[in-house]
């Protein structure tokens, strides 16, 4: 019962994620501009915008990364979407959730993550923006640096919320130019049937007259 529930919750999670139309699309520099400016504020290597996709992890823009989907298996932010707001590992060999990941155990692998919600305005979570880091942090983030990463999400969930509204509003235009396009082929069509049946008509009416 509980795990068909779960599945249930995921499968209507994944739903929404893809009403965004957003998986798999060409990088775009509003999100680009965005993971730049949070690398450079807290200080971080690696710095993405990342989705929870089925099977997967995508990410819409990253640094430090050098690719655009890993294993859900090795995620790290599919954690954070348990969490309400942000999830914060200082160091990852200290946590058992991550002792094993291979991202973390490997050379030179991950020791430092943080990661805020992208949550709708319903409260589904999409997936994280998320710094991480080589090196552990045994102080985490300060209050100002966790501010500075809750504010900037909001601002990437709102860029992901426009896109779907211009995506919208063009499917919009289109059915109504579609729309306007039939009606102008309908009126024609009328205009040139009424016209023969009302030939003679006008004719005779003329001969009357």
């Amino acid at each position: 019962m509980t795990s068909n529930s779960a599945n249930v919750d995921e499968d209507a999670r994944l739903a929404v994620l893809d009403s965004f139309g957003i998986l798999d699309t060409p990088p775009e520099r509003s999100f680009d501009d965005v993971v730049r400016l949070v690398g450079q504020l807290l200080d971080a290597p690696i710095a993405a915008v990342n989705l929870i996709a089925r099977d997967r992890q995508w990410f819409k823009s990253e640094i430090g990364l050098g690719t655009r989907e890993m294993p859900l298996d090795h995620s790290i932010c599919r954690h954070a979407l348990l969490q309400q707001e942000q999830l914060i590992v200082p160091d990852t060999q200290d946590d058992p959730r991550f002792s094993c990941n291979p991202l973390v155990t490997a050379d030179g692998g991950l020791r430092f993550y943080a990661g805020a919600v992208l949550r709708t305005r319903d409260g589904v979570p999409l997936g994280t923006l998320c710094v991480l880091d080589k090196k552990p942090r045994p102080e985490g983030l300060t209050e100002q640096q966790q501010f500075m990463l809750t504010t900037m999400a909001h601002q990437v969930m709102s860029q992901i919320e426009l896109r779907r509204a211009l995506a919208e509003q063009a499917s919009l235009n289109e059915a109504l130019r579609c729309a306007d396009q039939r009606k102008d082929e309908f009126l024609a069509m009328l205009a040139h049937e009424l016209r023969n049946p009302l030939a003679p008509i006008v004719s005779a009416a003329t001969m009357l007259s």
